[in-house]
């Protein structure tokens, strides 16, 4: 057993010191937004969001696949599962849980743009790693307008709505009322007619990139309506949905 393990623990001890992204297998797929690599390590697509296979319920994850999920997860499937990718890495190579964030080439095929371009997928940015933000923007007006995927199917939500859909992706629209800032976020409060709390949270880290668009969000939004698209989740007594770059909330 131990020598047929040999030839992969010197790869991956190899690998985990200089490995060459350029050229790497995925083997296989976890969600639409996640693949492991032949090193062993777990890739996170940057830029973007996919509807989760597994919610996490009483400290632990369960098989629960939310809407087009699995779809998702069969795009990404039949574009990289068991085939040589090319990743490029932004600003920040890790994140808090130790998976790799990174764009994901395939040949001429950026899979991180495909996932948003055929709507099972929504942007999410979070600063630094910006690089191609733009571009995803770009590809997810472009398949709302043409109503692919997801937005294919689902009605703009209503800020009252919103609490049915925790764990969801949705498009929430409604005018904002209130902002306030704490010591790590910025919130945004739709007005709900007393039907609970629901708000747009912008973290600081992220907050920078609104202002050197000209645009304080702690005033900008007041009194507009507004819509974003995002994953829906429920914190303690509020819903929220987190938006990470200006781009994220646009005014219909």
């Amino acid at each position: 057993m131990i020598k047929k393990l040999l030839p992969f623990l010197i790869f991956l001890c190899a690998c985990n010191q200089t490995c060459d992204y350029s050229r790497i297998k995925v083997i296989k797929v976890i969600d639409g937004d996640t693949v492991k690599l032949e090193n062993g390590k777990n890739l996170r697509y940057i830029g973007l969001d996919t509807p989760e296979v597994r919610i996490k319920k009483g400290g632990r994850f369960i098989y629960n696949p939310q809407p087009f999920a699995i779809d998702a997860k069969r795009l990404n499937q039949k574009l990289v599962e068991n085939k040589y990718v090319r990743i490029e890495f932004d600003v920040e190579k890790k994140d808090i849980y130790g998976r790799l964030l990174g764009y994901c080439f395939l040949g001429n095929t950026f899979v991180n743009a495909k996932l948003i371009e055929e709507g099972f997928a929504v942007t999410y940015t979070i600063p630094p790693n910006v690089k191609y933000v733009d571009t995803f923007v770009a590809l997810q007006r472009a398949a709302r307008k043409d109503k692919k995927g997801m937005w294919g199917v689902y009605e703009t939500v209503s800020a009252e709505e919103a609490p049915q859909y925790v764990n969801q992706i949705r498009t929430v629209r409604g005018k904002i009322n209130n902002s306030r800032q704490t010591k790590k976020f910025i919130a945004l409060s739709f007005a709900t007619q007393g039907k609970g709390i629901v708000r747009i949270i912008i973290f600081n880290n992220s907050s920078g990139d609104f202002y050197k668009k000209g645009i304080d969000p702690l005033k900008f939004y007041i009194g507009k309506t507004v819509e974003v698209s995002a994953r829906i989740r429920q914190y303690n007594k509020y819903t929220e949905i987190i938006a990470s770059s200006p781009d994220e909330i646009t005014l219909p």
